[in-house]
C-alpha cells in the first residue's frame, strides 16, 4: 500500500507544494503547486505577504485533495529567521517582516545596546548575522508584541495554522539566537535583558512530532479529512542533512549552494568557544538531537551575475557557451579572494576580477572563458579554507563531503572536489522536500528507523560521487591562493 505525505516548502522566492509517495520503501516525489513568494517595501523594512502564502499553500493542498487519495500527513519546512506573530486563535498579527533590510540593523543596534556579542553568542552558539530572529525583534514594537500570544518562525507558524498547536520545533528554534542548546529551552537570560514577553514563546518540541489533525475546515476544504499535522524538521537545512546518507563513524562536512554558500559538520555536541565565535559558526539541532556546525559564505550568486553579464554584453553568450569556454579556458592562472569588500556587490563585477588580478601581481583574466573559470576556482578555494577553519575549530578530520543544494554548472563540483581533496557526494536537488517527507514517515511509523530512512533515500534518489584529482595539481595552488588572500606571507630565501 502506498503512503502519501504532503511538503510544504517555504522559500524565500517561491513555495512549493510536494507530494510524498512511499510504496514498497522507494519514495518519490512531485512538485504539485509553485508560487512566488513576493515581498514589498515599507520605509526602512521588506515584508512578506504572510496571507498570500497561507493561500497558496491551502491551493496546493486542493490540488492533492483532487487526487481522492488518503494523506497520512502535512509538514512546513522554510528559511530561518523569520517570524509570525498570532492571535490565540491563529490569527496573523500583521505585518511580516524580512530579515533584510536597515530595520535588521537598527533592531541588531537596539539589542546589543543591552546586550553584550560574546553573551548572545555563549547562550545560543549562533553566529552573528542579519538572519536573526533575536536582532529582528530588537526593532519590534512593544505593542505589537503586547497585542501577541505567540510567536513562531515561519515554518511553525504555517504548522498551527494548519493544526491549531502552537509549538515551535527544535532545529528552527535553534536557529533563532533566542533557544539555548545546553538548557535545551529558550534562553530566560536574553529575553530577560530585551524585555521579551515570555509568553510568546511556545514549547520547543523535537523533529517528527506528531501534533494534531488538519483543522476541521480546512480538512473539508481541502478534501484532507485523513491527514495529520507533524512538525517535521522546521528548518530547511536541518530537513535536507536528516536523509544524508552518513556512516555512524564517519567525519563529514557538507556545503549547501544556494545564492550565498552555506559551509559546516555534522558534529556529535555543540562547540561554543572563544574560537568557534571568532570563525562566525552557528550551530543548529537537527532530527534526533544531531548537531550541525556551519557558517555562511559567498554562493552562486557571484556566477549568476558574470552569466549575466556576458548574456548581455558578449554577443548574447547564453550559460552553456560559457561554461564550455571556462572548461578550456587555463587552469589555475588567476585567483580571487571572493571576500575582498569589493565583492559584496557585483556591479562592475569583470572589472573587479581584473582590478583584483592586477593589485595581485597576477595575469589578468580578459576573455569570458577564463573571467568564470577564475570565480568558479576562487569559490572552490573558498569552501577549502572555509572548512579548514571549521575543521580546526572543532578538531575533525574530515572524510567526506556532501553537496547540497542546485549547481548550474557541473565543473564546479570538480573543482570543489580538487580544492577540498576529498570525495564529494551530489544529494539530490530535492533535499529538503525529501527530509521533510522522510522525518514525517518517521513521525507516522512507516519508516521504523533513520537508518532505514537513509537506505530508502539512496535507492529512491540518484546521488553521485566525484573523486578529486590527484593533489599534484590542486595542493601547491591553495598555498599561491592563500598568499593572495593575504592570509599567507611567503618568507624570501636569505
Amino acid at each position: 500500500m502506498s503512503r502519501l505525505f504532503a511538503a510544504c516548502e517555504l522559500g524565500e522566492e517561491y513555495g512549493r507544494v510536494l507530494l510524498g509517495t512511499l510504496h514498497k520503501e522507494r519514495l518519490t516525489l512531485s512538485e504539485i503547486h509553485r508560487f512566488a513568494n513576493v515581498r514589498s517595501l515599507e520605509k526602512d523594512a521588506v515584508l512578506w505577504d504572510a496571507a498570500h502564502i497561507y493561500q497558496e499553500v491551502l491551493g496546493g493542498l486542493r490540488e492533492i485533495g483532487e487526487y481522492n487519495e488518503p494523506v497520512d500527513s502535512i509538514s512546513c519546512t522554510s528559511w530561518a529567521a523569520d517570524y509570525l506573530l498570532f492571535h490565540s486563535d491563529a490569527s496573523f498579527i500583521p505585518p511580516t517582516y524580512h530579515y533584510g533590510g536597515a530595520r535588521t540593523l537598527a533592531g541588531r543596534k537596539e539589542v546589543l545596546s543591552h546586550v553584550s556579542w560574546e553573551t548572545i553568542y555563549g547562550e545560543t552558539g549562533v553566529r552573528d548575522s542579519s538572519q536573526s530572529t533575536l536582532f529582528q525583534l530588537g526593532a519590534e514594537k512593544s505593542r505589537q508584541l503586547k497585542r501577541a500570544d505567540h510567536l513562531m518562525p515561519i515554518a511553525d507558524g504555517f504548522n498551527f495554522l494548519l493544526s491549531g498547536v502552537p509549538s515551535v520545533e527544535l532545529s528552527s528554534a535553534s536557529a533563532t539566537q533566542l533557544y539555548n542548546p545546553d538548557i535545551k529551552y529558550w534562553s530566560t537570560q536574553l529575553i530577560s535583558a530585551l524585555k521579551l514577553p515570555p509568553k510568546i514563546f511556545p514549547s520547543v518540541i523535537g523533529a517528527a512530532t506528531k501534533l494534531k489533525p488538519l483543522r476541521p475546515e480546512l480538512a473539508k476544504a481541502t478534501r484532507l479529512e485523513d491527514a495529520h499535522i507533524v512538525a517535521s524538521c522546521s528548518n530547511d537545512l536541518a530537513a535536507a542533512l536528516a536523509v544524508l546518507p552518513v556512516q555512524p563513524a564517519e567525519q563529514w562536512a557538507f556545503i549547501r549552494l544556494g545564492k550565498k554558500a552555506v559551509v559546516g559538520a555534522g558534529l556529535r555536541e555543540t562547540i561554543i568557544t572563544d574560537e568557534s565565535c571568532a570563525a562566525n559558526l552557528s550551530h543548529t539541532i537537527g532530527y534526533g538531537g544531531a548537531v550541525y556546525c556551519h557558517t555562511e559564505t559567498v554562493g552562486l550568486r557571484i556566477l549568476d551575475e558574470c552569466r549575466r553579464l556576458y548574456l548581455e554584453t558578449d554577443n548574447a553568450l547564453d550559460a552553456g557557451s560559457l561554461a564550455h569556454l571556462a572548461a578550456t579556458a587555463e587552469p589555475l592562472e588567476s585567483l580571487v579572494d571572493l571576500t575582498d569588500a569589493r565583492f559584496t556587490t557585483t556591479d562592475d563585477l569583470i572589472a573587479k576580477v581584473q582590478a583584483f588580478c592586477r593589485e595581485t601581481g597576477q595575469t589578468i583574466p580578459r576573455r569570458p572563458g577564463s573571467v568564470y573559470r577564475c570565480l568558479m576556482e576562487s569559490l572552490a578555494f573558498l569552501y577549502r579554507r572555509t572548512l579548514d577553519d571549521i575543521a580546526r575549530v572543532t578538531g575533525r578530520e574530515f572524510t567526506k563531503v556532501y553537496l547540497l543544494g542546485d549547481s548550474p554548472d557541473s565543473i564546479l563540483h570538480h573543482f570543489i572536489a580538487n580544492a577540498l581533496q576529498l570525495p564529494l557526494v551530489t544529494m539530490p536537488v530535492n533535499a529538503t522536500a525529501i527530509g521533510n517527507v522522510v522525518v514525517q514517515a518517521l513521525a507516522m511509523d512507516r519508516i521504523k528507523s533513520l537508518l532505514d530512512a537513509r537506505r530508502i533515500v539512496e535507492q529512491s534518489f540518484k546521488m553521485g560521487m566525484v573523486i578529486p584529482h590527484p593533489a599534484a595539481t590542486w595542493a601547491p595552488v591553495y598555498d599561491r591562493y592563500l598568499q593572495v588572500c593575504g592570509l599567507l606571507t611567503v618568507v624570501a630565501d636569505a
